[in-house]
């Protein structure tokens, strides 16, 4: 199997984003097709299996922002997880009047903060959820 795995490594090439192949079509990894017009994609396991790890990698990122993460409610949880899978570890840093304020436990001032961001025009109703949630 290893040989096998080599082999394709050198023929397919190995990528870690997605790619146009020689003949235009969307691909990832190891020549695995995912362009829809040839019938690509991916399963219901592969799609949960990489929602697993971008919110493994979510509660990673709040961890790293929010001293005390693991005792706020729930909903406060899952709104900042929602937002942390939404802009990643590098966007998410940069709101940082909103996470001084969460750090306080000023749950108000962060809303205030988030809803004056670019993130609350480009999210729309989403936005307006997730903030909701950070008051509860």
């Amino acid at each position: 199997m290893l040989s096998l795995i080599k082999q394709l490594e050198q023929d397919e090439g190995k990528e870690r984003s997605a790619y146009q192949d020689s003949e235009g079509y969307w691909t990832i990894g190891v020549g695995r097709l995912i362009d829809a017009r040839l019938g690509g994609g991916l399963s219901e396991e592969e799609i949960q299996y990489l929602l697993n790890n971008d919110i493994k990698a979510a509660v990673r990122t709040c961890e790293r922002l929010f001293l005390k993460f693991s005792s706020f409610s729930q909903s406060q949880q899952d709104s900042l997880l929602n937002m942390a899978f939404n802009m990643g570890y590098s966007r998410m840093k940069q709101f940082k009047r909103m996470i001084a304020c969460i750090n306080d436990r000023d749950w108000e001032g962060a809303q205030r903060e988030a809803k004056d961001s670019v993130w609350y025009r480009q999210v729309g109703a989403r936005a307006d959820r997730v903030i909701a949630g950070m008051g509860r």
